[in-house]
């Protein structure tokens, strides 16, 4: 490190001010209010405001949370939503408030432990600290490399949400030209599972499907729960090879077909539809995905709040009717052009993760005295 960069504790760079004067008294949020309620996690910004009293004026500042460790820089009039922050703005002329912010992002600190860090661990981390000349270049550079940075990353974000589009076309186009409908009742025979309940369930300790493990076209299997399930219940509450797996609740109507040679049980939250004339059931899991995208299944949900898919409903669900042999070689086109954009998809997260692999890199750079 250059003889010019000097070493401070943090809390000797950052004086720390206590929410609790500016935090927001009702979470009634809404889009057309002006002042931001903002968290320093992920989220950001909460929501808006419509409160006049208590905002946070003396800008720019770096909010922390004083339990992750993690930190925002500020640079606009807010509120906060709980006193488990600190709001540190620079007590020397030793620091810019951007490049402080800038330094404590690489800063490696265990917080796994439930407790508040500024005061007595986190404020006395040492940093190096060059003059305000070079403090600028480095800032400036930085935010010039996240420029760069921001500008591929939207355009990688454009082509996931130009994929999403693409798959609705790609469902409309096999589905639009079938002009005979059925409800899903004439041609299944479907029932949820068994009711989960501990104290009145008797029988073997057996793995079950609940609606969590229920993903669109595939099964989560890596948290399956157990609950008792008697010898007699076996083919009532188990699903087969070819089954049709319907969430009642949660997201309605995502679904997945059973695949695997082996049976598995389901629990009530489930539907197991059964088709009895001989179709593909992955022409209707597609179907279904189709519907429920472009907001056709919803008329069929119940409940004010939470909305649901009630077996009564899912009969009644018109379905689009073709022989096996229409519905087998639209499976395969619609399975080979998801491929195509499954593959594309992967392509796309990976250089996501590698970007903000990237921006960690930027970030360190500087500090190891290499920008």
């Amino acid at each position: 490190m250059e003889q010019q960069w000097k070493e401070y504790e943090l809390g000797e760079l950052l004086s720390y001010v206590q929410p609790t004067p500016y935090i927001v008294e009702s979470t009634d949020y809404n889009d057309k209010y002006t002042t931001p309620v903002l968290t320093a996690g992920k989220t950001f910004i909460l929501g808006y405001t419509n409160e006049r009293q208590g905002i946070y004026t003396a800008l720019p500042v770096i909010i922390f949370d004083d339990f992750t460790t993690a930190s925002r820089y500020v640079n606009f009039e807010f509120k906060v939503k709980s006193s488990a922050m600190k709001i540190l703005t620079p007590n020397t002329e030793l620091v810019l408030p951007k490049f402080i912010y800038y330094r404590m992002q690489v800063i490696q600190f265990d917080h796994s432990t439930h407790k508040r860090y500024w005061i007595q661990q986190y404020s006395k981390i040492k940093v190096a600290i060059p003059p305000i000349p070079v403090q600028e270049q480095i800032v400036s550079r930085i935010e010039e490399l996240f420029s760069e940075l921001d500008n591929g990353v939207k355009t990688l974000q454009k082509t996931k949400q130009q994929l999403a589009v693409y798959r609705q076309a790609v469902l409309k186009e096999a589905f639009s030209q079938i002009s005979q409908y059925v409800s899903l009742g004439k041609i299944t025979d479907s029932r949820l599972g068994k009711m989960l309940d501990k104290e009145k369930n008797i029988g073997i300790p057996r793995k079950y499907l609940r609606n969590i493990n229920v993903r669109w076209f595939s099964f989560d299997l890596s948290d399956l729960l157990e609950m008792r399930i008697e010898d007699t219940e076996v083919d009532k509450y188990s699903v087969i090879k070819g089954d049709l797996v319907i969430c009642e609740g949660g997201e309605p109507g995502r679904c997945a077909v059973w695949t695997a040679e082996e049976p598995m049980f389901y629990q009530k939250a489930l539907h197991r539809v059964r088709f009895t004339d001989g179709s593909n059931p992955m022409f209707y899991m597609y179907y279904l995905w189709f519907a429920s995208q472009t907001g056709k299944l919803n008329e069929y949900f119940t409940g004010m709040g939470i909305k649901h898919l009630t077996g009564q409903s899912l009969v009644k669900v018109p379905v689009p009717t073709v022989n096996r042999i229409n519905q087998d070689k639209i499976v395969l086109d619609i399975e080979s052009r998801l491929s195509m954009c499954d593959s594309i998809e992967k392509t796309v997260d990976t250089a996501l993760q590698q970007a903000e692999a990237m921006r960690q890199s930027i970030l360190k750079q500087p500090f190891e005295g290499r920008l």
